[in-house]
């Protein structure tokens, strides 16, 4: 284990002496993956449990908007930026994982996620000191961004999904779809807004 791991170092400090840009991207790539499914997790966790503990109420509150009536492979369902459908099964019951209670989980899951992965990312994988409350402010509006377009998204084939398939099911889906957008985006908004060095101060 430690010969594997003398290898490592040394075709490592080869790598970053013969191409230090790529060293830097790879470095980057593998910590940003590892912090993002990290959080994944711990966001699928939340989408799955926290709908449960808030109950049927909420299950059955809907809250949506803009309020959109659309029909796509035979089912009916009104689409939004904000908020889910409520799910109700053959004989008209709500179903838990969706309406309010679930719009409620989706974001706490994802707010948590990003405030464990801010501090992560910013100094670990990026190593960035530039100023903490600019970069967290630009933070803060790419993950509204980009929570709106993946709930957009996420509404467009979530309540077909719903139809076919298990909560737990469509929950893996959505971790995934959402997880793999918003990864792919916020690696480049972090490479802004994570510059090396002081970066932007204001």
């Amino acid at each position: 284990m430690e010969a594997l791991k003398i290898w490592w170092v040394n075709r490592w400090k080869l790598l970053e002496e013969k191409h230090p840009a790529a060293a830097k991207w790879l470095y980057q790539i593998f910590y940003f993956l590892l912090f993002s499914m990290g959080v994944t997790i711990l966001q699928y966790l939340v989408f799955t449990v926290m709908p449960g503990i808030l109950g049927r109420e909420l299950a059955g509150t809907e809250f949506m908007w803009p309020v959109v009536q659309m029909k796509l492979l035979g089912v009916e369902f009104t689409w939004s930026l904000l908020g889910y459908n409520v799910l109700r099964d053959s004989a008209g019951e709500v179903l838990i994982g969706g309406g309010l209670g679930y719009f409620i989980s989706y974001e706490t899951g994802s707010f948590l996620a990003q405030c464990i992965n801010f501090p992560l990312q910013r100094n670990i994988t990026f190593k960035s000191h530039g100023n903490p409350v600019y970069q967290a402010f630009w933070y803060l509006i790419a993950w509204v961004v980009i929570s709106l377009i993946c709930n957009g998204f996420n509404n467009l084939w979530m309540p077909i999904a719903s139809a076919y398939v298990a909560p737990a099911v469509y929950n893996i889906l959505v971790t995934v779809i959402t997880g793999g957008v918003s990864m792919v985006i916020f690696f480049f908004v972090f490479k802004i807004i994570f510059p090396e060095g002081q970066g932007v101060k204001i």
